[in-house]
């Protein structure tokens, strides 16, 4: 799986965010902290599975979508992080 740099799902919310509408009045329809949905925004936090279904009920679409969009970002990232030398698991027969 060849994607380059996939966008944070903040990112992506923030452009099906109605023009004009605030991060509170955002964070009010999903019943959630105002610093939590900013922190989603700006890209300080993911999307836990729990936001992830709120995103799916308000915006129409799948949870999985926003779960995938997070791990995708989340494998980008840690492929940047060098790894120890860990050899493979010999599994005995």
């Amino acid at each position: 799986m060849s994607m380059h740099n996939p966008a944070h799902p903040g990112q992506v919310l923030r452009e099906w965010l109605p023009e004009g509408m605030t991060v509170t009045q955002a964070a009010q329809e999903l019943h959630v902290a105002r610093v939590t949905l900013s922190k989603l925004l700006n890209g300080q936090a993911g999307v836990s599975a729990v936001m992830a279904r709120r995103l799916a009920i308000w915006l129409g679409t799948s949870p999985d979508m926003w779960v995938t969009m997070q791990a995708n970002h989340d494998l980008w990232q840690a492929r940047k992080v060098r790894l120890p030398n860990i050899k493979p698991l010999r599994r005995v027969a």
